[in-house]
């Protein structure tokens, strides 16, 4: 039987405008880029949708490779999307994004027009779409003309597979131009999704700005730095963690030194007498000058979901607060 959704979805969801555009994103996003491959359970993965669809989380962000294998995510999406919330797609912000490689061959890679067209139509069987609302190039690439990645952009739009285009990854220098690009030809670009953590402060250092100037919104992948910045590893490496695995090609228990740790522990410190988790905190801290518009967290539990959203009950920091955090990470 189909899920039925709380009729207090939009109860207490924070929804911010993505750079000039008229669409709007929740403050926390839920990112499809762990738990939903061939190798998870369906059944958790559908409490993980139908929970966060029920909390006010209107956007699932997906990549052609998300898996393990790849392609086993946008797959697994749109299985649940169509048995559990298939009266629902209007409600719902969904993206996918290609970039990296997907098939062998000189076609399946990078960012031609030829391989980005390709993967957004494989994307679209995978998941039983007429349409995503979001399509990204999820990496610049070196070899091929930027014109040429932002025309194939500009392309899905016009043909009606994608209502909307970002990018990912791009430096600030990047980002600029892509967007004069795109506005040239009459497809603005709607958002950027970096990197961004307490941890990871890069796009501080021009591409924020580039943004504000150019009306692109963006939206923060690994926010909790991989759950460095939660209070999974306040008393060490935990083994049942991603960073225990020594497979994990993501994070390891390398990664978290003595210095890191108690790194986190001083965080853990502000973030409790703010009555929030490290986690709240963290996602607080991203969301808090109104720069970015949305919050990309993974989850592995309902529990994760239901902790995380609550970070739009407390966005406010004082100076002494981002004072010590810049104090701690910087």
């Amino acid at each position: 039987m189909a899920h039925t959704p709380s009729n207090s979805r939009y109860n207490n969801m924070k929804y911010n405008r993505c750079g000039k555009s008229g669409l709007k994103l929740p403050a926390i996003s839920l990112g499809l880029w762990h738990n939903f491959g061939g190798v998870d359970t369906l059944e958790n993965q559908k409490r993980l949708i139908t929970t966060s669809f029920d909390l006010g989380i209107t956007h699932f962000d997906l990549a052609n490779n998300y898996g393990p294998p790849p392609g086993s995510a946008e797959e697994n999406f749109g299985r649940i999307l169509h048995s559990e919330l298939s009266g629902y797609r209007d409600e719902l912000v969904i993206s996918t994004k290609a970039g990296y490689g997907m098939w062998p061959g000189p076609y399946g890679d990078w960012g031609s027009r030829k391989y980005l067209i390709s993967s957004l139509d494989q994307s679209l069987k995978r998941m039983n779409l007429d349409y995503v609302d979001i399509f990204y190039s999820h990496r610049p690439d070196p070899n091929t003309p930027v014109e040429e990645t932002m025309m194939a952009l500009d392309q899905v739009v016009r043909q009606g597979k994608a209502l909307y285009v970002g990018i990912s990854n791009y430096s600030a220098e990047q980002t600029e131009k892509a967007s004069k690009i795109l506005k040239e030809l009459g497809t603005p670009c709607l958002i950027h999704q970096p990197r961004y953590s307490m941890f990871d402060r890069w796009i501080e250092d021009g591409l924020q700005e580039v943004l504000e100037e150019e009306g692109i919104g963006s939206i923060a992948f690994c926010p909790l730095a991989q759950g460095l910045l939660t209070n999974k590893y306040v008393n060490g490496v935990p083994q049942d963690s991603r960073a225990a695995n020594p497979t994990s090609p993501f994070l390891n228990s390398d990664a978290i030194t003595a210095e890191k740790v108690e790194k986190i522990k001083k965080l853990n410190d502000i973030a409790q007498n703010r009555n929030q988790s490290l986690a709240q905190m963290s996602l607080a801290w991203v969301l808090r000058n109104g720069k970015v518009t949305s919050a990309l967290i993974g989850a592995s539990k309902t529990s994760q979901i239901i902790e995380n959203v609550q970070v739009v009950n407390n966005l406010d920091f004082s100076e002494e607060e981002l004072r010590l955090i810049d104090e701690i990470t910087k």
